[in-house]
C-alpha cells in the first residue's frame, strides 16, 4: 500500500478524529527536504490545510508535493482553477442537464442551496451523482457548493475549498469513512473538447515593457507561420472569447500563474488548442521555490539552498548560523531579476525576509555564485535551438539592473548549441525533460567545472538581433514546424 501523508495546518485540527501516524503539519511537511525521490514518488499526500490560497502555506503543500513527485489531492491546476470562477464555469459547463434532470425530480430545494462534498460524497443520497461530478472535475478533499435559481434555471454560483475544522457531527463521520474509501478508488477527469483549424494565436501585450519578444520578432514569427500555411494572429488577453477560433495558442507575454496568461492557457488547453507554453509549463517554471524542489529531487545540479517559511522568522538568526554571506534571497515567482535581494548578513536577512513575507509563504535562500555572465539555452521539443550568454548590467551583480529606477541589463552573445560547453547544454537538456516538450529558456551558471541550473523560463524571450542572431529566419521557422507538427497531429488522431 502507498505511503499515505495528511498534511494539517495543527494537530489540534485532528482532534475529532483517530489518532493516524500518517498525520503531518503543514510546517513540518515543508521543512522536509528529502533527497528521496523513489520513496517520494510513491507517497499519496492528502492537503487539508485551510489556506490553500495562492502562495499561502496550504498552496505550498500542493506546490511542493509536485515538485517531489508525489501524488497530492488537490493538486495546484485544481487550486488555481478554484481560485478564478472562469476556469470554474469551463470545468463544469456541463452540469446543466443534470441540474435540470433534479431540478424535475424536485430534489433541489428552494431556491438556493449549499452543498459540502467529501471526497465526492455528501449527506444527501438524492445528491451523490452531483457530488461525485464536482469531484471529478475539480479533485478537492472538501468542498462547499451554492447552487441558486434564476428564472427556473439552476446553476452553480460559487465553488471553494471547505476547511476541515468547519465540520460538525455528521460530517466528520462522513469525512472519515469517505477519506478511508477515498485511498481505493481513481477518479476520472473528463476529456477535453477538440477543435482542429489551422490558425494560430500569438498572445501579446503591446505595454509590456519587458516583452518575451520584441515588434521585428513577431513579424518574423508571422512571416514563417504564413510560409507553412499557418495564418498567425497577434491576439491580447481582451481576446480571451475567441480562443476556440484558433488551433493553437503561442504565448509571448510575460506568464504568471495568478493572471490571465495561465487562465488562457488552461482555456485553450480546454479547447483543444496546440499551446505553447502549456499550462503545466507555466506552472513549473514560474515559481522559484517548485523549481528548487524538483531539481534537487530529480539530482540535477542547482545552486545549494534552502526555503525559509514565515514561522521560521522569529528563529531565522538560529536557522542561519553557519551560513556563508552573501547569499541570495528570492521570492517565488519574480522575473527578470525582480524580487530576488542579495543578503550581505544576518541582520539584512531578517529585514528583507520580514518584508518578503508580506507577500508569500516561502522564500528561497540560495548561496551566491558570482560570474561575469549566464548561460541561456533555449530548447523546443527537446532539442537545443541556441544559446546565449548574458551579461551582467554594468557595475551590478545581476543581468538586469532595477536599482535606479530605469532598468538597464548587460550585453549579450549568441553562439550555436555545439559551440557551448557540453555540459551546459546536458544540464539544460535534462532540466527540461523534468517540465515538458516546450518552448523553455534554461539559465545556467558555470564556476570552474562546476555547472549549475538557476532556473528554466517558459516563454524564454527570442528577440530578433538577440536569439537569432545564428540562425536567423530558421529560428522562427523551426518555432512554427513544431506548432504545425503537433497540429497535424491531433488532426490525424481525431475522432470523425
Amino acid at each position: 500500500m502507498c505511503p499515505l501523508r495528511i498534511v494539517v495546518d495543527r494537530t489540534a485540527d485532528w482532534r475529532p478524529y483517530y489518532p493516524s501516524e500518517d498525520l503531518v503539519t503543514a510546517s513540518d511537511y515543508l521543512a522536509d527536504e528529502r533527497l528521496s525521490a523513489d520513496q517520494d514518488a510513491a507517497t499519496h499526500v492528502i492537503n487539508l490545510c485551510a489556506d490553500l490560497d495562492y502562495l499561502e502555506t496550504g498552496y505550498y503543500v500542493s506546490l511542493l508535493a509536485q515538485a517531489r513527485g508525489q501524488r497530492i489531492l488537490p493538486s495546484v491546476e485544481t487550486l488555481n482553477q478554484l481560485s478564478r470562477k472562469a476556469l470554474v464555469d469551463l470545468q463544469l459547463d456541463s452540469l446543466a442537464p443534470l441540474l435540470g434532470e433534479l431540478a424535475k425530480r424536485g430534489t433541489l430545494p428552494g431556491d438556493t442551496f449549499i452543498l459540502r462534498i467529501l471526497f465526492g460524497e455528501c449527506l444527501h443520497p438524492e445528491l451523490a451523482k452531483l457530488a461525485r461530478r464536482l469531484f471529478e472535475r475539480l479533485p478537492c478533499p472538501l468542498l462547499e457548493a451554492r447552487f441558486t435559481q434564476r428564472q427556473g434555471l439552476w446553476r452553480l454560483s460559487r465553488l471553494k475549498p471547505l476547511k476541515l475544522t468547519a465540520l460538525r457531527g455528521e460530517e466528520q463521520d462522513l469525512f472519515a469513512s469517505a477519506l478511508n474509501r477515498h485511498s481505493r478508488k481513481v477518479w476520472r477527469t473528463p476529456k477535453a473538447r477538440k477543435r482542429y483549424r489551422f490558425d494560430l494565436a500569438i498572445l501579446v501585450d503591446p505595454q509590456e515593457a519587458l516583452p518575451p519578444s520584441n515588434k521585428s520578432a513577431l513579424k518574423q514569427f508571422i512571416r514563417a507561420g504564413r510560409r507553412l500555411g499557418i495564418d498567425v494572429s497577434l491576439i491580447t488577453k481582451r481576446d480571451e472569447g475567441r480562443l476556440a477560433e484558433f488551433d493553437g495558442l503561442f504565448i509571448r507575454e510575460t506568464t504568471s500563474l495568478d493572471h490571465h496568461t495561465y487562465r488562457m492557457a488552461r482555456r485553450a488547453e480546454h479547447e483543444g488548442l496546440v499551446v505553447i507554453d502549456d499550462p503545466r509549463s507555466i506552472l513549473r517554471c514560474t515559481n522559484k521555490v517548485y523549481l528548487h524542489a524538483l531539481l534537487r529531487a530529480k539530482g540535477i545540479p542547482c545552486p545549494d539552498g534552502l526555503l525559509l517559511g514565515r514561522h521560521d522568522l522569529k528563529r531565522l538568526p538560529e536557522k542561519a548560523a553557519g551560513l556563508t554571506y552573501p547569499m541570495v534571497l528570492k521570492v517565488p515567482d519574480g522575473s527578470f531579476s525582480r524580487g530576488i535581494v542579495k543578503i550581505e548578513s544576518t541582520e539584512q536577512l531578517l529585514r528583507e525576509a520580514s518584508r518578503l513575507f508580506e507577500a508569500s509563504a516561502l522564500l528561497l535562500l540560495q548561496e551566491w555564485l558570482p560570474t561575469e555572465f549566464d548561460w541561456r539555452i533555449g530548447v523546443l521539443d527537446g532539442e537545443a535551438l541556441f544559446a546565449s550568454r548574458y551579461y551582467m548590467a554594468r557595475g551590478h551583480w545581476q543581468i538586469y539592473d532595477h536599482s535606479k529606477g530605469k532598468v538597464k541589463s548587460g550585453g549579450f552573445s549568441t553562439h550555436a548549441p555545439s559551440e557551448a560547453p557540453k555540459a551546459v547544454v546536458k544540464a539544460a537538456l535534462k532540466a527540461t525533460r523534468l517540465i515538458g516538450d516546450g518552448l523553455y529558456g534554461v539559465d545556467l551558471k558555470q564556476v570552474g567545472d562546476r555547472v549549475v541550473v538557476i532556473e528554466i523560463n517558459d516563454n524564454p524571450n527570442v528577440d530578433a538581433g538577440v536569439e537569432d542572431v545564428v540562425l536567423g529566419p530558421r529560428l522562427y521557422d523551426r518555432i512554427m514546424e513544431v506548432f504545425l507538427e503537433r497540429m497535424e497531429a491531433r488532426r490525424r488522431h481525431t475522432p470523425r
